[in-house]
């Protein structure tokens, strides 16, 4: 579990409150506590209230600034595409919770296709959410697309939220029960 720390925001910035999804504004000189930073954006609390700031807003805390979709990950001779398409996956994760959507078991399906033209792939993954009614939905399926799409030879990636079956606990790994205290 990663410590929790007090910062004074030092420019104005955007945010998304929890687990609802809304877009608020915070100011320059608010105080907010950061609970955590994990796959490049902050969670934080501000006035009582859960808050995503993205990884470009960073600056704002007084932290280095992230743009995934600006950086092409590196391929090496003999990369497995797959390999590294799950290894982004894994530095995404759901605000509330410190552990990744690929050992939370959101990710259903991943389907990897060469285009037509020959250059690059498609990629199609199906996801949920741990719960339906979470609002952060889109916000989370664009972090994966974004972060798939960081994985060079990626040209396109899809992201569909599916809700069957439906998300429960046993779909976690081992790992993930352990960090979460569930074993």
């Amino acid at each position: 579990m990663q410590p929790r720390e007090r910062v004074i925001l030092n420019r104005d910035c955007q945010a998304m409150l929890i687990p609802y999804g809304d877009p608020i504004s915070l100011n320059k000189g608010q105080e907010v506590e950061i609970t955590q930073s994990l796959g490049g954006s902050y969670t934080v609390i501000v006035m009582g209230n859960m808050a995503r700031i993205a990884g470009e807003d960073a600056d704002a805390l007084g932290k280095a600034p992230s743009n995934v979709s600006d950086q092409k990950q590196p391929s090496v001779a003999g990369d497995n595409i797959e390999g590294m398409i799950w290894e982004q996956l894994k530095l995404c994760f759901d605000p509330e919770i410190p552990v990744n959507i690929v050992d939370l078991g959101l990710v259903y399906d991943l389907q990897i296709t060469p285009t037509t033209n020959g250059e690059g792939h498609t990629v199609r993954i199906q996801m949920t959410l741990t719960a339906p009614g979470c609002g952060m939905g889109s916000v989370i399926s664009e972090d994966v697309r974004q972060k798939v799409l960081s994985v060079t030879d990626v040209s396109e990636a899809q992201v569909e939220l599916v809700w069957d079956p439906t998300w429960n606990q046993s779909m976690m790994s081992e790992g993930a029960k352990l960090q979460l205290g569930f074993l």
